[in-house]
């Protein structure tokens, strides 16, 4: 049996999970929020990602960066623990129609763990024509440090 439950933006999920332990699976792909100062929409995808859930977020992402029109875009990866996504996915998706679809506009992603960068730089190089504003970090700082951020200000975004 699974529970889906939504994990506090400022907890990591192996945190969570820890916290949480009764549970038996947590169930989490996606989330997002805006830091409405600095202009940075941020997704972050958390726990075992598949092809479908990848696709479920690109096509919701896109969206929402269409209606919130944000200067730079951040896909935070930290929380991710597999990425069972094919290589055929990671290809359409990185030739596709890009979510900022504003070539100019920075678009970071967060990605810490060794296989999830490996997987994100194979995006980054079939994307750099569509993206040449893409950018592969491991840490928060480093993302910040390319943005020219010194202080964040996140928090909920709702769709309306």
């Amino acid at each position: 049996m699974a529970v889906v439950m939504y994990i506090p933006l400022d907890c990591h999920l192996q945190e969570w999970e820890y916290l949480h332990s009764g549970f038996v699976e947590v169930f989490v792909p996606f989330y997002w929020d805006f830091d409405q100062v600095n202009g940075i929409l941020r997704f972050r995808l958390a726990g075992r990602i598949t092809d479908e859930e990848v696709h479920d977020y690109y096509r919701e992402a896109s969206e929402i960066a269409l209606a919130v029109n944000p200067r730079a875009g951040i896909m935070d990866l930290s929380d991710v623990i597999s990425l069972d996504v094919s290589r055929q996915t990671i290809s359409n998706l990185a030739k596709g129609v890009p979510i900022l679809p504003d070539p100019e506009r920075p678009r970071i992603v967060i990605a810490s763990s060794t296989l999830v960068l490996g997987i994100t730089r194979m995006f980054l190089t079939e994307g750099e024509v569509t993206r040449p504003n893409l950018y592969v970090v491991q840490t928060q700082e480093a993302a910040w440090a390319i943005l020219g951020v010194k202080d964040v200000h996140f928090g909920p975004y709702n769709k309306k």
